[in-house]
């Protein structure tokens, strides 16, 4: 009997992108999965959900903007399959990523893979790649401590992993999966998957979280620290602790398999 994967995807107000993710998940050979789309008080989505009819997709509207984590966790308490899969609205996931994934869960409670980083632009509706970055890192527990190279999109687990270790936490905000990564990994078996079947991202609009450091994002990482005795954080630019040598020397060989095209979504199509 397959596994029946529940895969959790947040959005807010990100409808193109968001019909991307569809897209690629339309595309994955394997096909025993339902999708779950925690709506956090954005603009409504039905009509993006209803161009893909294939798919089992469940669509959860809040009233209330409760923030991305809280999504999350409203998502993966109202999932049915018994392995869950994360994944954010903006990135995509190659063909063959869930079919690897579940692969890899044999001897596994949890399992992530490398993802490559593709810098963007927009053109009515579509995000057209301009430059991709490989990321992929040797995975050390230790050092998981010191630099986080752990991407949730795409990550698959056992559901269970609740039951003993509890939800995403708010309190840490920015660092929720940071944190999450870090608990599981102090009770259960983790793997990553050397092959780049996740696209990440980044846009070179300037929109994104990751590049930059202010005051509430200090503090998240100051009490991210403080739960799991981290000691003092390296707060520079993300792109500037890729170079750090204690990050450096854990760079990986890694499977490439994104063709670099992009990703037609059925609502650009309309345009």
């Amino acid at each position: 009997m397959k596994p029946f994967v529940s895969i959790v995807v947040p959005t807010y107000n990100r409808p193109y992108p968001l019909a991307e993710l569809l897209e690629s998940l339309s595309r994955q050979i394997y096909r025993h999965f339902e999708v779950i789309i925690v709506n956090d008080g954005g603009e409504r989505v039905d009509h993006i959900i209803a161009l893909y009819p294939e798919m089992r997709i469940r669509l959860i509207h809040c009233q209330a903007n409760v923030g991305h984590v809280e999504a999350r966790n409203i998502g993966v308490k109202k999932a049915r399959g018994e392995w869950i899969m994360l994944c954010d609205d903006d990135d995509l996931l190659l063909p063959c990523h869930l079919e690897r994934m579940v692969e890899a869960m044999v001897d596994a409670d949890f399992v992530y893979s490398d993802v490559e980083i593709f810098h963007y632009r927009m053109d009515r509706g579509q995000r057209i790649p301009l430059r991709r970055f490989l990321f992929a890192y040797e995975y050390d527990q230790e050092a998981m401590r010191k630099f986080s190279t752990y991407v949730p999109s795409g990550s698959l687990y056992r559901k269970e992993i609740h039951e003993s270790i509890g939800y995403f936490d708010p309190f840490v905000h920015n660092y929720w999966d940071w944190d999450f990564f870090l608990r599981v990994s102090e009770v259960f078996r983790v793997k990553r998957v050397a092959a780049a079947s996740i696209l990440y991202a980044f846009s070179d609009e300037g929109d994104h979280l990751s590049r930059q450091m202010d005051n509430k994002r200090q503090m998240y990482l100051d009490r991210l620290s403080a739960k799991h005795r981290l000691g003092k954080l390296p707060t520079k630019n993300f792109w500037l602790l890729l170079q750090e040598p204690e990050v450096a020397k854990r760079k990986a060989n890694s499977e490439v398999i994104w063709d670099g095209a992009p990703i037609v979504s059925r609502l650009r199509r309309k345009i």
